[in-house]
């Protein structure tokens, strides 16, 4: 199991805790000097080499000594509030994948660590529920049904928590016996919750998934926060259904991230006379994937036979290779890369052998030439 170093990730924790560090520039940090601890206690003179800018540098050592590293790491613990950092093996890989993801993420969760969670989550499909704060009656009953499907399915429901559809997106998973995951604009502490008609909500996602951010603790809701957390929402799952949106939804922040993430996108239609429905058409008109059920999700997406693998029959392998990557592959995704040193194949012959197995359903490709034995 990957050993967590405490000392690394007090450091990248209180790193994370000065305004404007974001991910570009604490990667910028970590390159540069040889631990999160070393940028810490950096003289501003050498944080400016490391090419943060000159004000960057100013603002580290002026905020830093209002920040004790080893207090903001026992306030984490206290709340039962884990990270992960981009360089983990076990960070989401389809978030990796994606356009400006997060150096840090905040986890609260049930599991043990958030290795374990992700480990987990990067080894089932997930998909974003997201639409109108203010939903219709036929919103709240889309977007509750669709999500208990997909649970039922073994998909993981994605989505940010706010009061509408993403609450009804929420409960329906949860309806489902499934996983679901809260992506917030601001931190995973109680304090910070937000909206906090959502309390109970919050509590039941951790219990039946995790809140997610990758605000540190005290972070409060902003303007700003909302679009960032979308981007979140969209990198860590293979398709954004929305499922009510106005003209200028939220909702259509997050559909366009995910087109630029490269993932599906998908609208379900609404009635001609309901304003909510205007930002669904939009994106149907400009080549959304309609949504009439469940269905329609799954086999886009190629999940059908996800959850029916208990009962799938022995797999006989035909050749060689066949054998050799029926070994290597288990429920954990890996890479192409790391299939062909490890089956000691040419990453060409792996590709073909593993384009057969998935046409046999024993394997499955889920995005970024990641593969799953299925």
């Amino acid at each position: 199991m990957h050993m967590v170093n405490f000392n690394e990730d007090q450091y990248l924790n209180a790193l994370n805790k000065i305004s404007g560090i974001g991910a570009k520039r604490m990667q910028r940090l970590l390159n540069f000097f040889d631990s999160a601890q070393s940028a810490w206690n950096a003289s501003q003179k050498h944080l400016e080499e490391s090419g943060i800018g000159q004000a960057m540098a100013g603002k580290m050592v002026s905020e830093r000594q209002f920040i004790d590293p080893s207090a903001e790491w026992d306030k984490l613990k206290k709340e039962n509030v884990q990270l992960i950092a981009f360089n983990n093996p076990h960070y989401p890989f389809l978030l990796k994948d994606s356009p400006n993801p997060p150096y840090l993420l905040y986890l609260k969760s049930t599991f043990p660590s958030a290795e374990s969670f992700f480990s987990e989550f990067n080894a089932s499909p997930s998909v974003a529920i997201v639409g109108n704060r203010k939903n219709t009656a036929y919103g709240a009953l889309v977007a509750q049904n669709l999500a208990k499907s997909l649970a039922e399915a073994g998909v993981t429901v994605v989505s940010g928590m706010a009061l509408g559809i993403d609450s009804y997106a929420h409960r329906g998973a949860i309806a489902g016996n499934g996983k679901t995951i809260a992506v917030l604009g601001n931190g995973v502490d109680n304090e910070s919750l937000y909206p906090k008609n959502n309390v109970n909500l919050a509590y039941e996602i951790s219990q039946n998934g995790g809140l997610l951010s990758e605000y540190p603790l005290g972070t409060q809701a902003g303007p700003m926060t909302f679009p960032a957390r979308n981007r979140i929402v969209a990198g860590l799952t293979l398709g954004t259904i929305v499922v009510e949106a106005g003209e200028k939804s939220g909702s259509l922040i997050t559909s366009q991230m995910a087109l630029e993430a490269n993932r599906e996108v998908f609208a379900v239609p609404g009635s001609i006379f309901s304003e909510s429905s205007i930002g669904t058409h939009q994106l149907l008109r400009s080549g959304a994937k309609i949504v009439t059920g469940v269905k329609d999700i799954l086999e886009e997406l190629g999940l059908e036979g996800v959850n029916k693998k208990k009962n799938s029959p022995p797999k006989n392998p035909e050749t060689n290779e066949e054998k050799i990557l029926l070994k290597i592959l288990t429920s954990e995704p890996l890479h192409i890369d790391n299939i062909s040193k490890m089956a000691k194949l040419h990453t060409a012959v792996a590709s073909s052998a593993l384009s057969m197995m998935e046409l046999k359903g024993w394997v499955k490709n889920i995005g970024g030439q990641n593969y799953i034995q299925i």
